[in-house]
This record gives C-alpha cells, sequence and structure tokens, in this order.
C-alpha cells in the first residue's frame, strides 16, 4: 500500500509539472496564461511562443504521463498502470506548482496510454492527426481522438482502459466546453493548415 501511495504522490507531481508556463516565463519572458487562450498546454504554446516551444511543451507533456504510467513496470507493482498514470492527468489539470489551475490533459493522457499500451497511442495519434488536418482544430482533434480511445477500449473489452479513458473523456471535454461553444457557433480558432483552414480562406 505504501508503494502504490508514493507511486500515486509521484504521478500526481509529475503531471503538475507547468512545462508551457515555466518555458514561457524561464526562456521567453512571457506569461502564457495572459497570452492567447490563456491555456498553458501545447496548443497555446505553438501560438503563444512558436513551434520550437510548443513541441518541447508537447514532449514534455506526454512524457510526465509515460513516466507517471511506467512506475508500476519499474517498482515492480501489480497495479495496472492506468490507475496510478490517472493522477497524472489530475496533476496537469490541477497543478499544485499553478495555484491548482492548469491545462487540458490530452498530451498527458496520450503519454499515459503509450506507457499502457504503445499500439493504441499510435491509433489515437493517428486519428487525431487525422482529425485535426480534416478540421484544423486542436480542440475538435483532441475530444475526437481521446473519445475514440473510450470507444475502442468498450469494444476490446478492456474496460480498465475504459473506464480510465471515459474519466479523461469527461475531463477533457468539460476543459474544452468553451471550444465547444465556439465550434458549435464557427468562432473556433484554427491551425494555419487542414482542410478547415483552406475552406475558411476561400470564403
Amino acid at each position: 500500500m505504501l508503494k502504490i501511495i508514493l507511486m500515486v504522490v509521484i504521478a500526481y507531481l509529475l503531471g503538475s509539472i507547468p512545462s508551457g508556463l515555466w518555458i514561457g516565463q524561464h526562456f521567453y519572458n512571457k506569461d502564457i496564461r495572459q497570452l492567447g487562450s490563456g491555456n498553458i498546454g501545447t496548443t497555446n504554446t505553438y501560438r503563444v511562443l512558436g513551434p520550437k516551444a510548443g513541441t518541447v511543451v508537447l514532449v514534455m507533456d506526454i512524457l510526465k504521463g509515460t513516466l507517471a504510467a511506467s512506475q508500476p513496470y519499474l517498482f515492480h507493482s501489480n497495479i495496472n498502470p492506468l490507475l496510478i498514470g490517472i493522477f497524472a492527468s489530475l496533476g496537469h489539470t490541477v497543478s499544485i506548482f499553478d495555484h491548482f489551475h492548469g491545462g487540458k490533459a490530452v498530451a498527458t493522457s496520450a503519454g499515459i496510454l503509450l506507457a499502457y499500451n504503445p499500439p493504441m497511442f499510435l491509433l489515437a495519434s493517428a486519428i487525431f492527426v487525422a482529425v485535426l488536418l480534416i478540421t484544423s482544430m486542436a480542440s475538435a482533434a483532441s475530444i475526437i481522438g481521446i473519445t475514440s480511445i473510450f470507444v475502442i477500449a468498450l469494444v476490446m473489452h478492456d474496460y480498465i482502459l475504459a473506464t480510465v479513458a471515459g474519466i479523461l473523456t469527461a475531463v477533457v471535454i468539460y476543459r474544452h466546453r468553451s471550444n465547444i461553444n465556439r465550434i458549435i457557433h464557427g468562432q473556433e480558432s484554427m491551425v494555419s493548415f487542414g482542410l478547415g483552414h483552406y475552406l475558411k480562406n476561400r470564403k
């Protein structure tokens, strides 16, 4: 039990690392919470700080989830990695280092999946990229990507993954509620590539 508690605490602390916030503050002298969408995640980092910083934040946020969920392998515990990894997503959304605020947990959740099931991670990444290229909206790609894993897990009868993915889907949808409202009203921000961006610029 003590080992499990230790892994949970480590997972939460790893997830709590506000990558975008710290990189913006220490390398760009910018607080991305005050710029763009105000979110500390990958998309806003790309938008505010550029592709180099955005890529670093993406990799860091994925690795937070992967390292957290890999602990049962490292500590030779029989507990399902998902049950530990989910606390990294919790840390990302309510970070102790950011006054219990945080990001939307998409990349960190993907990192958890990478540790648990690499082929599923690749599938989720492919779905994310496909939706992003079609819609040009990172929010839509995030929501559809995590929801698809929930559905696939149910079909595969992996009920632990389905449960964790279901919880994370609810979190991601809740954190994207303003984005969903903008999508419905045709006001959501788009990335500078993809079919959606092309069609919008043709109007």
